[in-house]
């Protein structure tokens, strides 16, 4: 685990610099201040960069709020209640209000049901399947739903609901074949948000029943995060 590895690094660098005091190193380097110089240069360099790009993750959230493709199926979570959510983005429940307020009759009148025309059903979209959260370890935590959703015959979306999960660098989120999770799956995108409610869309022609689990994982470290086996 990363964080594991890098509890392990400052203790090394610890330890190192305290048998290099023991050892009489520091006196060498006072003596060679040049070189010296140039090697801390070269160690902040890469080090705080690369300390930045692993720790900073931990301190970072991001609430992401998407539109359910069910009807009527509410904000998915908490921390989106009061946000009206369209298809394609995000948009304050304010910003909905002066929308609907400013529509004008013609638009917002309801066409006349032809006569002795027989409408077929429409496919009415359905949860195929889902599995709750849960983090990998007590650090990695991982809570909510994952969704199955088939929003057309044979098409499928992955949603995320009441969502919440330990950041990290490297992000994705995978479809696994693997109850349990790995990263042995498809890939469906980067993680969009730390918590909230939001979708990925599953590729046309996909086996859906292949795959047994819904999975948060570090691509950067080989880390898994959290898992939802669909039940």
């Amino acid at each position: 685990m990363w964080p594991v590895w890098l509890a392990a690094a400052i203790v090394a660098a610890a330890l190192a610099l305290f048998l290099a005091s023991r050892r009489g190193w520091h006196k060498w380097a006072l003596q060679h201040r040049l070189l010296t110089s140039g090697v801390l240069a070269i160690a902040l360099a890469v080090g705080i960069p690369a300390g930045w790009y692993a720790i900073s993750p931990l301190f970072e959230r991001e609430t992401v709020c998407e539109a359910s493709p069910i009807a009527g199926a509410g904000a998915g979570s908490e921390k989106c209640q009061g946000v009206a959510v369209a298809a394609g983005g995000m948009a304050s429940a304010a910003t909905a209000t002066a929308i609907a307020r400013t529509a004008t009759p013609a638009a917002t009148a309801m066409p006349e049901a032809s006569h002795g025309a027989t409408e077929a059903p429409q496919f009415q979209p359905r949860v195929a399947s889902q599995g709750e959260f849960r983090g990998a370890d007590d650090f990695h935590f991982g809570r909510g739903q994952a969704l199955l959703i088939e929003t057309a015959p044979g098409e499928y979306t992955l949603r995320f609901e009441n969502f919440s999960v330990r950041n990290g660098p490297d992000l994705f989120v995978y479809l696994s074949t693997d109850p349990n999770g790995s990263n042995d799956g498809l890939l469906l995108g980067d993680l969009k948000g730390t918590d909230g409610a939001f979708n990925y869309d599953v590729p046309e022609g996909t086996d859906i029943f292949r795959y047994k689990s819904a999975v948060v994982w570090c691509r950067q470290f080989a880390v898994l995060f959290a898992t939802a086996t669909f039940a």
